[in-house]
């Protein structure tokens, strides 16, 4: 199967920004210009996830969500993909594994929101992830230490980096992962949904 990845070199080191982006909005380019600076990383792709067909009330479609990323992106290292819409996959850990496996000089970075930590125990073989890509973790208001108290960072705990070495978070070995506080924008896509602001239709 043809799959159409951005274009990398060797040694390169890309984070992994997952989600539906139903709307991507200002709060989603902010954090991944922090993550670029703060874990040192070359690229951020946007992974634009297909939604899944088994929910009643799924994202919008997935071209109309495409197009909206790529409208809002301004920054030439962040990069809107359909990745796990191309390679058929529904769990982080299958796309993980695939992008890995294509692109074999590449180091990758998994990236969540501190909120995403809280119940990263919960995600399908969310230790294969954590053990197969350094894991970076930016802070949203409100779940600081919900998510450093939370299972995952517990087990992980030998693995945590000091934030004062976040920038070395991609060369390094997994499992690692790594929190930082970043000054958050205070938007979300559930609100914009609700407020109106992206009809469904």
């Amino acid at each position: 199967m043809s799959v159409a990845m951005p274009m990398t070199r060797p040694g390169m080191v890309i984070g992994l920004l997952g989600g539906s982006f139903d709307p991507p909005h200002a709060g989603h380019v902010h954090i991944s210009r922090e993550a670029l600076k703060r874990f040192g990383l070359d690229r951020v792709w946007w992974l634009v996830s297909p939604g899944n067909p088994l929910k009643a009330h799924g994202p919008a479609p997935l071209a109309r969500r495409m197009a909206a990323c790529r409208e809002i992106v301004d920054h030439p290292a962040i990069q809107v993909t359909d990745l796990e819409a191309q390679l058929g996959t529904r769990y982080t850990a299958q796309t993980v594994r695939r992008v890995q496996a294509a692109r074999p000089g590449v180091r990758f970075v998994w990236l969540m929101g501190a909120d995403n930590l809280v119940q990263f125990d919960q995600w399908q073989n969310w230790r294969e992830i954590i053990e197969r890509v350094p894991v970076g973790v930016l802070a949203r208001p409100g779940q600081r230490i919900s998510a450093r108290m939370s299972r995952a960072a517990r087990i992980y705990a030998g693995a945590r980096l000091p934030s004062s070495a976040s920038r070395a978070l991609g060369r390094s070995v997994a499992p690692a992962w790594c929190f930082v506080n970043v000054p958050m924008v205070a938007l979300s896509s559930t609100r914009l949904r609700r407020r109106g602001d992206w009809p469904r239709g």
